[in-house]
């Protein structure tokens, strides 16, 4: 028997006055009184043996302890009602999986193959969400990550899913295809840098054995969509695995300036907890992900081998 787990209007109520900072409001949203409001948080302050407002005649202000409870709460409220949603929509049949994925990779990759995923498997959903930086799972109601870094996330199970390949791309109106570059003359160009891989450029010119001075000067942007759309534009060079442009270079508003192939180290990977259970949903999509990864032609890796 849970003996330490106070009851759902409590903790309903207390997340809603911590959310508006105020009890009235919580009272309205919830259609009760204010002073069932009071009396809830009240009994939950007894209960846990610590205050979680500050009272005031001006209103209530959450101690940091109760900021700490509210955001713990609220998502665990969250997530129990997410559950109930999809149980009640799909009447206990089938499953879903909570996905945090980088957003190019969603976008480009990922979302224009989930219909075969779905026709496959009409019982699961795939719900996502982006996410660009490393998080803990504890913390979040994701069920898996998929992720592109070489880091090691404490506490993860990383299933790796393919090395990240970065070629330097432009408009054809910045560099005309018929002009054959050499790698090197890439510098004279306006560099594009990521943020989230800021020595991208200077472990490019690396490999060449290069050594540039500006290699890390240029107008930076987090994600790869957006480094796209400059290189687009004309802006400069970008450094991009071409598997999340491809429709662009085939429609000839991107081009590659210099064939010169560059594993970056970071690989996309998808991550799991552990010591939690996988879900029958997860392990369907895994093996699904996998398989579509390894199938022929699934993955253009333009310039890989050279």
């Amino acid at each position: 028997m849970r003996r330490k787990i106070p009851n759902t209007w409590t903790l309903m109520a207390f997340e809603a006055a911590a959310r508006h900072q105020s009890f009235t409001k919580a009272a309205a949203e919830l259609a009760l009184t204010q002073s069932a409001v009071c009396r809830q948080v009240g009994g939950l302050e007894e209960f846990l043996g610590v205050q979680l407002f500050h009272r005031s005649k001006r209103g209530v202000l959450l101690t940091e302890a109760g900021l700490t409870y509210s955001r713990q709460v609220a998502v665990r409220l969250n997530s129990v009602e997410r559950d109930t949603l999809e149980m009640m929509a799909r009447r206990g049949q089938g499953g879903s999986v909570e996905l945090a994925v980088v957003p190019s990779f969603a976008t480009r990759w990922l979302l224009p193959r989930l219909a075969s995923f779905q026709t496959a498997f009409p019982d699961i959903s795939i719900n996502l969400a982006t996410r660009t930086r490393p998080f803990l799972f504890n913390e979040t109601e994701f069920d898996a990550a998929i992720h592109c870094g070489n880091a090691a996330w404490p506490g993860v199970a990383a299933h790796t899913l393919l090395p990240e390949n970065l070629v330097a791309v432009c408009s054809p109106g910045l560099i005309a295809p018929a002009n054959q570059l050499r790698a090197v003359d890439i510098q004279n160009y306006p560099l594009l840098q990521q943020s989230t891989r800021p020595y991208a450029w200077r472990e490019w010119f690396g490999s060449l054995g290069v050594s540039v001075e500006h290699d890390m000067t240029g107008s930076r942007y987090e994600l790869f969509s957006m480094l796209s759309q400059a290189a687009i534009h004309g802006m400069g060079i970008a450094l991009i695995p071409p598997f999340l442009i491809e429709d662009e270079l085939k429609a000839g508003v991107l081009t590659i300036p210099v064939v010169h192939p560059f594993l970056s180290g970071n690989s996309y990977q998808l991550l799991c907890p552990e010591g939690r259970s996988e879900s029958a949903a997860l392990r369907q999509f895994r093996q699904w992900l996998l398989r579509k990864l390894t199938a022929k032609g699934s993955v253009c890796l333009v310039c890989l081998n050279g």
